[in-house]
């Protein structure tokens, strides 16, 4: 039976969160934090019990995701500062040719942003397309678009970016299978939004490379590529290798229990990532002469786009934490349930219309896996619980345009004016969340 009472409640809640965020422009974290609150309140909740709930909801988020965010930052900072980013560019330009560039670029835009965050990777690696429409005289689109869609579906879709690991933590979700699920559905998710669409919109609107930046991309001292890609590797590696040994792929009694635990530790996240940065920090720093306090100063200055991250994931762990004291979520899962309303479209949905109303993918992403959350069933599968993620990211990447921060990156660096802006970026991130959410659909049928 539906408590209305409850549903007002919830409703009134993103209310106060888009109001005190879009007219009074205040902080996403407190933003979340007054709806939290206002929600404990309209359900009647004891003052003391919504407190308490909220130290729950924080505490229980950031055990985790502080830890795989801070992380990821270092090592995204510590390849960034190496240059790794474009020497993995160029290797891939030398490969595919001019000819099929495009390809060149969503391959590079997938792989680059598993550890570097979107809008940095983009400013790095934005002065290699310029050189490329230089050389061919077509479209600036024909290379941007596709290394925008590669960029923009590994940093929503796959581990360790900053997005996915907040969700997956939020619905309990494994790292490894997020990240399986986040390659299968990001590649021909990458197909269509980059190579293809970028064709066809090169086609329909031609861009010159502005004036600004530098052309100077192949100029650096580049470590090997194939360190690069190793790097990069390890982590992703030991993650999913951990939650293959821990699948049903293997069974009771296959690995000694021994041998298991020491490697289930190994291919922790908190683990891999540490791994990964010692041997970013070594072979990429101090192999490369690069001076102790100067790897300490690179590091130290990633923890601030990261903080803001973190911050942002545990007030949607009290939101989420809100919802499950208040007995809405209980209540909402039972209603779909009856209804035959797919759990996986509403994550979808919650999703869009954040995205839509408020600009930021991952407020959008926090909120909505914070909505999803009561709604899981006690034996929701691991599968199910990554291709929910997925689901939200995939939502959550929908129709960026003038009130998110990455329209008027895009539209400033390609030398874009707000109409050729929609039709371009615009256009690309809405077939990016649809064709992400179908192939996700189809996989939660499958499974």
């Amino acid at each position: 039976m539906i408590d209305f009472s409850l549903i007002i409640a919830v409703f009134i809640g993103i209310a106060i969160l888009l109001f005190l965020i879009l007219r009074l422009k205040i902080q996403a974290f407190i933003a979340l934090l007054i709806a939290s609150i206002a929600v404990g309140i309209i359900s009647g909740m004891n003052p003391n019990d919504i407190i308490s709930t909220m130290k729950e909801g924080m505490g229980n988020t950031l055990g985790f995701v502080a830890v795989v965010v801070g992380l990821g930052a270092m090592f995204g900072a510590i390849l960034e500062h190496s240059g790794g980013a474009n020497a993995l560019a160029s290797y891939m330009l030398k490969k595919f040719g001019e000819k099929n560039a495009s390809w060149a670029m969503v391959i590079t835009g997938f792989f680059i942003a598993i550890p570097v965050f979107f809008d940095v990777a983009f400013i790095i690696l934005v002065p290699l397309i310029y050189s490329l429409q230089r050389k061919t005289k077509k479209s600036l689109l024909l290379y941007a678009i596709p290394l925008l869609a590669g960029l923009a579906i590994t940093h929503a879709f796959i581990p360790p970016t900053p997005g996915p690991v907040a969700v997956a933590d939020i619905l309990k979700a494994d790292l490894g299978w997020v990240i399986l699920f986040g390659f299968i559905v990001g590649i021909p998710t990458a197909i269509v939004c980059g190579p293809i669409f970028g064709k066809y919109i090169a086609g329909k609107i031609f861009i010159e490379a502005p004036k600004i930046g530098l052309d100077n991309v192949h100029t650096i001292n580049h470590p090997p590529v194939k360190l690069i890609a190793a790097i990069i590797g390890i982590p992703i590696v030991l993650i999913v290798s951990n939650t293959v040994l821990n699948s049903a792929l293997f069974e009771t009694g296959t690995v000694p229990l021994e041998l298991k635990n020491w490697l289930s530790m190994l291919g922790h996240p908190f683990t891999a990532l540490i791994i990964a940065n010692l041997v970013a920090w070594y072979v990429l720093g101090i192999k490369r002469k690069l001076s102790k306090k100067k790897l300490l100063d690179i590091t130290t200055k990633s923890m601030g786009p990261a903080g803001i991250i973190i911050l942002l994931t545990g007030a949607g762990g009290v939101f989420k934490q809100i919802l499950i004291n208040t007995g809405t979520g209980k209540m909402l899962a039972n209603y779909f349930a009856d209804e035959g309303v797919s759990i996986v479209l509403f994550a979808f949905l919650a999703a869009v219309i954040v995205r839509l109303l408020q600009g930021s993918a991952t407020v959008a992403m926090i909120t909505a896996a914070g909505l999803t959350a009561p709604l899981l069933a006690v034996d929701t599968s691991a599968i199910d619980k990554a291709l929910l993620v997925i689901a939200i990211a995939s939502g959550a990447s929908i129709a960026s345009h003038v009130n998110d921060s990455g329209f008027w990156l895009v539209s400033k660096y390609l030398g874009l004016n707000e109409k050729e802006t929609f039709k371009s970026w615009t256009i690309m991130t809405t077939l990016l969340a649809l064709v992400g959410f179908t192939s996700v659909s189809l996989l939660y049928i499958m499974f």
